[in-house]
């Protein structure tokens, strides 16, 4: 009796499913290296600085010591009378010291000397490939340590974040606290910042490339998140933000303003404001002399 050979199927689904794996394995390794890719990319947006100068006081422009052995240019603006004590200003991503004199301005007025730095990788200060809140927080300190003395501290957007993790890291050296333009938790804020730059990348792409930079930077994104940070801060703080804040919505100022100890933080939303200019509006500048003078004293 003849007999009849029998053709399985199973050889061929066998390959199948093996050539299917190879294509997912192989679009998941494209997909990794492309999420590699952005997060290296992210951290070299153009920088766009601003070309502004200091038009008071008296004004010493020089180059500091950063941490890594590089340098961080500084203009140092001392009043035309008696100074009131020193204040620091540190500018957002991609912009420059110049970004700040505006803002210094309003503390020049009111008798304060007032010191403007460009962090690594902004401005003319030295080059640094991966900058980020922590190497905000470091030019910040590198600022404290030259300048010796307690000083008021401003930042705005990433420098916020840079002078929030300075000032928690260096309490003593703090008088007063500002914070323009804050978010509150970095992972959180980070995705929503890609969404909004980009809707299909940050679809795509942000919650993978968020994911990368926490283990790039040892897991601590959320540790060092300003929500996180703000209970050990014990020092006068003035939350500056913008009703239409594109970046950051000011439920973000909120959370971060309960987030201090009872009664430490005060919270000034300028009404129609974007991510840079609720300190242009026309009511700030009493608002900064008041929360000034209630808490160091008037000139």
């Amino acid at each position: 009796m003849a007999v009849v050979p029998v053709i399985s199927s199973t050889d061929d689904s066998y390959g199948t499913d093996s050539a299917m794996a190879a294509y997912l394995l192989t679009a998941l390794g494209g997909y990794l290296l492309l999420s590699a890719y952005f997060t290296y990319a992210v951290h070299r947006i153009p920088r766009r600085p601003v070309d502004d100068r200091p038009d008071w006081g008296r004004v010493r422009d020089v180059h500091i010591p950063a941490r890594d052995g590089g340098f961080l240019e500084v203009w140092r603006v001392e009043p035309d009378g008696p100074s009131r004590g020193t204040v620091v200003l540190a500018h957002g991503w991609g912009r420059n010291r110049g970004r700040m004199v505006e803002r210094a301005r309003l503390f020049g007025r009111m008798g304060f000397t007032t010191v403007l730095h460009s962090a690594r990788d902004h401005g003319n200060s030295s080059p640094l490939k991966l900058m980020n809140a922590l190497r905000f927080a470091e030019d910040v300190e590198a600022v404290l340590d030259w300048v010796g003395e307690p000083v008021l501290l401003y930042g705005h957007s990433a420098g916020a974040a840079g002078a929030i993790i300075a000032a928690g890291r260096n309490l003593d050296k703090i008088r007063l606290l500002f914070l323009e333009g804050c978010y509150a938790r970095t992972k959180e804020a980070l995705g929503r910042l890609y969404r909004s730059y980009n809707p299909l990348f940050g679809v795509l792409f942000g919650y993978t490339v968020v994911r990368m930079m926490d283990v790039l930077y040892g897991f601590r994104m959320d540790r060092i998140s300003p929500e996180r940070l703000a209970p050990g801060i014990d020092r006068p703080v003035l939350l500056i933000h913008g009703e239409k804040d594109q970046n950051f919505p000011v439920e973000d100022a909120r959370r971060l303003q309960q987030s201090f100890p009872p009664g430490r933080a005060e919270l000034f939303v300028a009404p129609g404001a974007d991510h840079s200019s609720a300190s242009l509006d026309p009511a700030f500048p009493d608002v900064l002399s008041a929360f000034v003078d209630a808490h160091i004293g008037g000139r």
